[in-house]
């Protein structure tokens, strides 16, 4: 058979590609200087690879202008940089959208369209009031939403677990310096001291 298979008849699927051997002579096409052009800091080694931002050495955009003033920091949270999102929910809504005794979770929230994504988190908020007996599953609770819920006969059920928390950081106060005694003390001080004197000599 001519189609049948056979050690001498192995072809690779794509036809090989010879690569290019630089620095191998001036007949070969890329020789001296390796297709890399004359000196400079692109004909050295690593010099594809600068860091982002990189000026040539010349003072980089970042640190020539100023710097961000405000709450740049993590311990600024839920503001700044570092601040995180949540999609709302309102007790309103989940008592036009729910049956007495249902589950509300992330999953039924998108599936009422009261939510749009299931990467973001949830916070169930306290606007409105709720009579029904819900089993609500989220991110986030507010204190009010949290009391109304457990009123109605529901259960709260946080994803991430309760937070802790935060214990306030105080601290201790200064001991404060004696005040210097002003002239007049001074001088009332030595008048009550000199009749308690004048007994003492007297006694003796």
């Amino acid at each position: 058979m001519a189609d049948e298979l056979n050690l001498h008849s192995l072809k690779p699927a794509q036809p090989r590609r010879a690569r290019k051997r630089i620095g191998r002579g001036l007949g070969s096409g890329k020789g001296r200087y390796s297709g890399r052009g004359l000196k400079g800091q692109k004909a050295r080694s690593g010099s594809h690879k600068m860091p982002a931002g990189f000026e040539g050495g010349q003072m980089p955009i970042d640190m020539r202008l100023g710097k961000l003033r405000g709450n740049t920091s993590a311990d600024a949270m839920p503001i700044g940089p570092f601040r995180t999102y949540s999609q709302p929910v309102n007790l309103r809504d989940l008592e036009e959208r729910f049956d007495a005794g249902s589950e509300v979770t992330p999953e039924t929230l998108k599936a009422k369209r009261l939510i749009r994504k299931l990467t973001v988190d949830v916070k169930v908020l306290g606007v409105g009031e709720l009579s029904k007996a819900l089993s609500v599953s989220a991110h986030g609770f507010s204190k009010a939403a949290k009391e109304k819920i457990e009123a109605a006969g529901g259960s709260v059920t946080w994803l991430r677990g309760e937070p802790v928390p935060k214990k306030q950081k105080t601290r201790k106060a200064k001991p404060k310096a004696e005040e210097p005694l002003d002239e007049r003390d001074e001088a009332e001080a030595e008048d009550a001291t000199e009749p308690a004197a004048d007994e003492a000599a007297e006694e003796a």
